[in-house]
């Protein structure tokens, strides 16, 4: 079934915004599938400025664009007014170098990772591939620091590391973030799993206290202290010398030293955890959450500070 010119025409119209368009499920902040996240990944770290079209919203574009490109799925991206390809297609380009040229951006260096995997370890991947023999081992990592094992038939392009007489496959990005790694088991509520001891990932955000805050800035210890509530919230209830976080406090966080402390507060402690976690996976490496928030504040440091 082809489009109709109106739609035709209208997508023509999208694709000549930006040489860069991806129709994707969901926004560049806030993706709505696995897959477009991934895309958006890759595409971050290789182009400043593209167009991204959320199919969600529109449901002719959803339809339209499988048959403008004679491709069942989506994300989709395209350019300079050519269509490149979905997930895999892009992740397969990303690995090879491929999508770098396509860009004019160098290629990064293919490292091949130094893991180390415990013999429980090796001997329960072992167990798992020997169940479905021929399919290869793999290992993501991404750039939220979380690692995935898959079984799944290799891929050109991938990087194949070995330890303890297990083979792992890494894509270039997931390779680039295993230097160091080692992989054992524990228990967990829900049985045996993976352990990862990553050397490269940013430390987890410290829990502080209210006492503990109080004590380091009667002491006049250098720190940075962030309101993440909206300005309603902050104008019934403040812990003075905090400062909201808006987006000119956003900017100025960017020209802080990396090891700053950095402390978030919120009302409970439940929103500050994440904005802290965002500047975890930006590099900074000495975050704080105040726990239980401005509500802790007040129950055990300064009552005057209005609860709600």
């Amino acid at each position: 079934m082809s489009i109709n010119n109106e739609l035709h025409a209208q997508i023509e119209k999208i694709l000549a915004s930006n040489r860069v368009v991806l129709f994707m499920k969901g926004t560049p902040q806030q993706p709505q599938c696995g897959f477009s996240a991934t895309v958006i990944g890759i595409l971050d770290k290789l182009v400043s400025d593209y167009e991204t079209v959320n199919v969600l919203e529109d449901a002719t574009i959803r339809e339209g664009i499988k048959e403008y490109s004679n491709w069942p799925t989506i994300p989709q991206l395209y350019v300079g007014n050519e269509f490149v390809g979905g997930c895999d297609i892009i992740q397969h380009m990303f690995n090879s170098g491929e999508l770098h040229s396509l860009f004019g951006v160098e290629s990064p260096e293919r490292i091949t990772p130094k893991i180390t995997l415990s013999d429980t370890a090796a001997r329960a991947i072992r167990e798992a591939h020997e169940q479905q023999p021929g399919i290869a081992v793999h290992l993501n990592i991404d750039a939220n620091w979380h690692h995935e094992f898959t079984l799944g038939p290799a891929e050109e392009h991938e990087i194949t590391v070995e330890s303890n007489g297990v083979e792992i496959l890494f894509d270039i990005d997931s390779a680039q973030r295993a230097q160091g790694l080692s992989i054992d088991m524990t228990e967990t509520p829900q049985g045996m799993g993976f352990s990862m001891d990553n050397p490269n990932a940013p430390p987890p955000v410290a829990q502080i206290s209210a006492q503990d805050l109080k004590a380091k800035l009667d002491a006049d210890e250098h720190l940075h202290l962030f309101d993440v509530r909206d300005t309603d919230e902050r104008e019934r209830a403040h812990i003075e010398g905090s400062r909201l976080l808006d987006d000119e406090v956003i900017e100025f966080i960017g020209t802080l030293p990396k090891d700053e402390m950095l402390v978030f507060h919120c009302h409970l402690g439940t929103r500050s955890q994440s904005a802290a976690d965002h500047f975890r996976l930006q590099g900074y490496t000495n975050l704080h959450n105040l726990v239980g928030g401005i509500d802790a504040w007040s129950q055990e440091v300064d009552t005057s500070v209005p609860r709600y």
